[in-house]
């Protein structure tokens, strides 16, 4: 299931980032200001010199007449926008194609629990779940794949109210969705943040189940490839 990235994309060069939405990339010659579709840090990607991939916007409202979309490292790929991952997975969920969750015939999205918003809610006539989506950027030595690139108290809330849904009688899940071909597994990036880190170690003990896929990317659309082992 692709998920099409639509409108005009045009090839830029990356000059800096000025904050966590905004930054400045070199679009035909000229230095344009662009909407960044991901607060993450990406420190290892947006990178002066980087080749990148912009869409133009024309929207009267906007502050900015680009979307940066993806960039390439090496000769990857990697999309950076945060919102796809949970179209992915719905498309995945409504088509059946993650075979752990084929069993479900409801599917709604951002559902409260407690005092947090999940992506998604499955269920059908035995059972219901509660799922997140994690966009992951970072992919270390090795084909390391690895989340949070910064530190994510929200990410860490989320995973702790996981658990509280587990022992409601709840399934709960944390996916992470790599937006790039390189990664072939995936661990949650201790060095980064330890509380996120020990966080996702009592959810596993807990019964979280905690899923990673790695992804095609294109210009033109990208799709959820295969599953990776997670290593916890």
């Amino acid at each position: 299931m692709k998920i099409y990235i639509e409108g005009d994309k045009i090839i830029g060069i990356f000059q800096r980032r000025i904050n966590r939405f905004i930054a400045e990339v070199l679009v035909n010659d000229r230095i344009k200001i662009v909407h960044v579709a991901n607060t993450g840090r990406m420190k290892e990607l947006l990178i002066a010199g980087a080749k990148v991939v912009v869409r133009k916007v024309n929207k009267a409202h906007r502050k900015t007449e680009y979307d940066l979309l993806m960039v390439y490292k090496d000769d990857i790929l990697i999309s950076i926008d945060s919102k796809l991952p949970n179209y992915l997975l719905q498309e995945a969920f409504n088509n059946q194609a993650i075979p752990y969750f084929k069993k479900y015939n409801k599917i709604r999205r951002e559902v409260t629990f407690g005092k947090s918003k999940f992506d998604f809610y499955v269920g059908n006539e035995r059972n219901s779940g509660l799922i997140e989506a994690k966009c992951v950027t970072l992919v270390k030595e090795n084909n390391l794949a690895s989340f949070p690139d910064a530190p994510t108290e929200r990410g860490r809330k989320h995973v702790l109210e996981l658990i509280e849904a587990k022992k409601q009688g709840f399934r709960a899940a944390v996916f992470f969705i790599i937006q790039r071909i390189d990664a072939t597994k995936f661990t949650p990036n201790r060095e980064m943040d330890e509380a996120f880190a020990d966080a996702v170690v009592l959810a596993k003990k807990s019964g979280v189940e905690f899923y990673a896929y790695n992804c095609n990317v294109t210009t033109d659309y990208i799709e959820i490839n295969e599953e990776i082992k997670v290593s916890i």
